[in-house]
């Protein structure tokens, strides 16, 4: 008995470590701001060398030439930005912050639901807006997101959230805006632990896979079409897709398996899709355009998919799309995603070392991300009347070295930028400083 007291007594406290609250989120404005003299980059291309940028009631309220702007700068707090750059604030989508903490404890982990479909599952209500892994996004310009579940055929609803938050509700910004499909695999690897040869192989049950999908979406508009005697949750929650107040985010990578995802989605009536992953999207970019789905893009750091692929492929993976008019934004999923999430800016600073100019490279993590997830009437761009969700950085800000925030809002909100990180940092600064 005495043992198993200690056990829980352990886990009560490492359970305790897991959900210490974050700095307390930032209060509403109240005061007018301006940010003046900053390179202003606008998140749709444009650039306005000596800006000015009033911040009022959460908006922006001006922008422009600080030259030619004539306000009245009393009762106004200002920011010297002079040197500086300004920047909307990025938007990372298919993401699981704020859904596991520490991968190693299970009590932490719940990005993802038993079962094969269900497009009924909300990830929105496991968010943990205390996390401390989105505490340490925020330094590099990271402050809006698509929480995003994982796991199954159909794994449930997204919802796009800001990054300084007392819970989920406060968080979100755009609620249940999404349903993700796992396409089947047209290949398979062989299971070796039972006796398969190891490596790809053509999956046999990808027809039957298919099929399933197909009789859940029939059964599904069936459904919603008819006299509903009794309540049926996962199809209620495909509703949304037939009637376009959802998208469908299909996560599929190969050509074949967009090309069969394409035509579901037609055969389907599908209103609004998406492909998320499209390693190889660039093959089928005209039908994307025809079709006009943009494409979430698989971790530009990564390793080509094949061994006779260039091996810069993944780098210019964004730029052969965007010059075939593909809309496209990045994502950081993968392997310490929700880590690496801090990485997004210097993802698209790689597009951008790789053919796509600065401004198209921010634009992918800025405006396209706010089109796709259908929150651009409020962020992704400096624009009057826009939300002022933005940061000021001391340099490039798709270049880490000098990717520097010295003040970052979230709809006029001034929040903190302080980290577990930092905090160590400082701590150790000290330690040493004497020595």
């Amino acid at each position: 008995m005495k043992h198993l007291k200690k056990s829980l007594l352990s886990i009560l406290m490492l359970c305790s470590s897991i959900v210490i609250a974050q700095q307390t989120p930032a209060p509403e404005q109240t005061k007018d701001v301006a940010i003046i003299g900053a390179t202003a980059h606008i998140g749709n291309g444009q650039v306005i060398n000596n800006s000015i940028i009033v911040i009022r009631n959460g908006k922006i309220d001006v922008i422009g030439d600080a030259e030619k702007s004539a306000i009245d700068m009393k009762a106004i707090e200002t920011i010297d930005a002079n040197g500086k750059h300004v920047y909307p604030g990025f938007i990372v989508p298919n993401s699981t912050l704020g859904l596991v903490e520490i991968d190693a404890v299970k009590a932490s982990d719940d990005d993802a639901e038993i079962g094969l479909l269900n497009p009924h599952i909300r990830s929105l209500i496991a968010y943990n807006a205390e996390s401390k892994v989105i505490e340490s996004m925020r330094p590099n310009g990271v402050l809006l997101g698509q929480i995003t579940p994982r796991g199954g055929r159909i794994s449930g609803t997204s919802s796009v959230v800001q990054f300084d938050a007392w819970n989920w509700e406060d968080a979100a910004i755009k609620t249940d805006e999404g349903l993700h499909l796992n396409w089947p695999g047209s290949f398979s690897r062989g299971r070796t632990w039972l006796g398969e040869a190891p490596g790809l192989k053509p999956n046999k049950e990808y027809s039957k896979q298919v099929n399933q999908l197909k009789d859940f979406f029939n059964e599904s508009k069936a459904y919603n079409n008819g006299h509903k005697t009794k309540t049926h949750l996962p199809f209620e929650a495909v509703k949304g897709i037939f009637d376009g107040s959802k998208k469908l985010y299909i996560h599929v990578n190969d050509e074949k398996g967009i090309i069969d995802a394409i035509h579901f989605a037609r055969a389907h009536a599908v209103k609004n899709m998406v492909i998320v992953g499209g390693a190889e999207a660039y093959k089928v970019a005209g039908l994307l355009k025809a079709n006009n789905i943009p494409v979430v893009l698989k971790r530009v750091h990564s390793t080509p998919s094949h061994i006779d692929d260039d091996y810069d492929l993944p780098f210019k993976t964004a730029k052969l799309l965007v010059d075939n008019g593909v809309l496209v934004t990045l994502e950081t999923s993968g392997q310490m995603e929700r880590m690496n999430t801090r990485n997004l800016p210097f993802y698209a600073g790689t597009t951008a070392a790789h053919g796509l100019t600065k401004e198209q490279a921010l634009q992918l993590i800025t405006l396209n991300a706010a089109k796709i997830l259908g929150i651009d009437n409020q962020y992704g761009s400096l624009e009057k009347g826009k939300s002022a969700t933005l940061f000021i950085s001391e340099g490039d800000a798709l270049d880490m070295r000098t990717n520097k925030l010295t003040h970052a809002f979230i709809d006029g909100r001034n929040i903190s930028l302080e980290t577990h990180q930092t905090k160590l940092w400082k701590r150790y600064s000290d330690k040493y400083k004497n020595q």
